[in-house]
């Protein structure tokens, strides 16, 4: 059937999906780092389903970028 995927074959957006653990390694914070960056507001934005967490690779770079200074001063 044409237009049906293989069911061996990932979705694109499967490969844009993060774990908290990942996130927490790439920010080189804790898992309770980015809980609390999570509860404050002051992380990437991120995905909840019932209790589980999840993070776009999209959304973890964006908030690097608005992260990204060329300087210390203001």
């Amino acid at each position: 059937m044409k237009g049906i995927p293989s069911l061996t074959t990932k979705p694109p957006v499967a490969d844009d999906i993060a774990t908290p653990k990942q996130v927490a390694d790439t920010l080189d914070t804790s898992l309770m780092g980015l809980a609390q960056m999570r509860y404050r507001g002051t992380g990437p934005k991120f995905i909840k389903r019932g209790s589980r967490v999840l993070y776009r690779w999209s959304d973890v770079s964006a908030y690097l970028d608005g992260h990204t200074h060329e300087r210390t001063g203001a």
